[in-house]
């Protein structure tokens, strides 16, 4: 239920509809069960008033026009008539003469009487003094009657006073059952409640089909747009009739048609792209390498030559060589933009190829002041690897750390577990702010524009090693902080093709330059080499 509520329009819409409706028929029917109830309640007591008065007058006259001259027989006859009187009018379930007064104006005496069943319980002693008090007024109360199996029943009690010549004030009371009309309210009741019930099930499977037709063609237009996003550029919504969904679904198609025709003409201005690289790249190796020989050969003769113009043939040696590197970068791009890249693989120890790499660096990080240590609990292990290529990898990253470490130590530190083997490559240099390192791998970006590259490069350096990383199925993130430095870590999975879900070197490091300085030694135990391994 959580799930759907969430999840689900049609339900969530259709619950609510149904418990609105719910509510306001509740209030309906309470509110027509009230009503029906009193009017019944007020009909039915008006109609016991009205025999009630009908009879007690009748009597009355009948009394009033008796002449009993002291006579008991007479009285006895007279008070059988006022009861047949009574019972024929009354239309009661139950009456009764009660005495008011004990006076007795003459050894006559009037009999009381009452129907069977009548219990004086019923009166109370509020309707005892109405009744006594105001003889010319009518008095009437809701009452609990008892019926021939025992049970309760909702009744009426009217009482008034009569008064019987030659015997003084007698009290009336008639009783009417209300049972009749309360089955009647039961029975509405429970017409009312099944109604109520049957038209709360119509209202929600009508919500439910009335709401299909809208969460339909929105669930099909969300499940299109997912299959767009995954690069089903043919598929379209079916389109029926001229609705307000129907218009919805040609204005998603047409959508579709124009991203459809701008992602083709991009994929194929990219392709362009690409082939112009590569070609303008292999077309430029025949020049570039007789430039190179031409270059080389006035660098190797520059002591020949006036200081100028020695240091014009060195200069022009540099740049021939950093135009070489940035060629052979751009052929490499063009080869992953074009999906045509191998992997050479080797079994290889990430700690040994990464010392190497280490001591290649080590003279140029002497040339910048740098102190370069290597920290390698792990790692000796080999693992299937293009070790080119991840030669390539650590070599950046250390080039990169040298030319930005501002002089400060440099720890390039592999470690590994049963999952994957990692490199990281930490300088204390300036850093970078949080948005620089989600550019920080975009071809030819640089986080300060005005600095000059003192150890060349191209500025697709990173941008390749990411690609080599995920080629090996691995990763490559940075961590940097403004002031205190920049760390990189490749994490390359031991088992071919399984991405590594976590890294055995810490992105984000906790120890310091003191901490460093503290650790002593920071070389690596030698072990000795496996034949076979670089």
């Amino acid at each position: 239920m959580s799930r759907s509520w969430r999840h689900s329009l049609r339900f969530r819409t259709t619950a609510i509809a149904v418990f609105l409706t719910a509510l306001s028929l509740l209030v309906v029917f309470l509110t027509m069960s009230f009503l029906v109830q009193t009017n019944l309640f007020n009909s039915r007591q008006d109609q016991a008033l009205v025999s009630a008065r009908t009879a007690a007058s009748d009597a009355q006259a009948a009394l009033d026009a008796a002449d009993i001259g002291g006579d008991r027989s007479k009285m006895f006859a007279l008070m059988s008539e006022v009861q047949s009187r009574i019972s024929r009018l009354a239309a009661a379930d139950g009456f009764a003469l009660r005495r008011l007064s004990t006076d007795q104006p003459t050894a006559t005496t009037a009999q009381e009487f009452q129907t069977a069943g009548f219990s004086d319980d019923i009166i109370t002693p509020a309707m005892r003094q109405n009744v006594s008090d105001k003889p010319g007024t009518m008095w009437v109360q809701s009452v609990a009657l008892t019926d021939a199996d025992g049970g309760i029943a909702p009744g009426l009690l009217i009482g008034q006073q009569l008064t019987v010549p030659e015997a003084g004030k007698f009290a009336l009371y008639i009783t009417y059952d209300l049972t009749a009309a309360q089955a009647t309210l039961s029975f509405l009741q429970g017409a009312l409640w099944v109604t109520g019930i049957v038209l709360l099930g119509i209202i929600g499977v009508i919500s439910w089909f009335v709401l299909r037709q809208v969460t339909v063609p929105i669930e099909q237009a969300a499940e299109t747009s997912e299959r767009l996003a995954e690069g089903d550029l043919g598929v379209r919504l079916d389109v029926r009739g001229e609705s307000e969904i129907a218009t919805l679904g040609r204005s998603f198609n047409a959508m579709a048609d124009s991203l459809e025709g701008q992602i083709k003409e991009l994929a194929e201005l990219s392709l362009v792209q690409q082939r112009f690289v590569s070609d303008v790249s292999h077309e430029l190796r025949t020049p570039l390498t007789t430039i190179k020989l031409a270059s080389d050969m006035l660098n190797d003769s520059r002591d020949d030559f006036d200081p100028t113009t020695a240091r014009t043939a060195e200069l022009l040696h540099d740049q021939v060589e950093r135009f070489e590197t940035l060629l052979t970068d751009l052929l490499e791009i063009s080869r992953y933009d074009a999906g045509s890249v191998q992997l050479d693989m080797e079994a290889t120890s990430l700690a040994h190829l990464a010392e190497d790499v280490v001591e290649q660096m080590r003279p140029l990080a002497q040339q910048h002041d740098s102190d370069l240590r290597f920290v390698a609990p792990g790692g000796y292990s080999p693992v299937d690897m293009d070790p080119r290529r991840v030669r390539r990898v650590v070599r950046n990253l250390v080039g990169n750390a040298i030319e930005h470490g501002e002089g400060g130590p440099i720890v390039v530190t592999v470690d590994s577990d049963q999952d994957a083997v990692a490199i990281g490559v930490r300088d204390f240099g300036l850093g970078m702010r949080a948005e620089d390192t989600q550019r920080v791998f975009d071809r030819f970006w640089r986080a300060d524009p005005s600095r000059k590259r003192t150890i060349g490069g191209t500025g697709l350096g990173l941008s390749i090693a990411l690609g080599d990383a995920r080629l090996h199925h691995g990763t490559l993130t940075v961590w940097s902080e403004q002031g205190v430095g920049t760390n990189f870590v490749l994490t390359l999975p031991r088992r071919s093709g399984v991405s590594p879900t976590h890294s055995p070197v810490p992105l984000e490091p906790a120890e310091t330059t003191a901490a460093l300085d503290a650790l002593g030694m920071t070389e690596p135990i030698r072990l000795p080499r496996a034949e076979g391994t670089s």
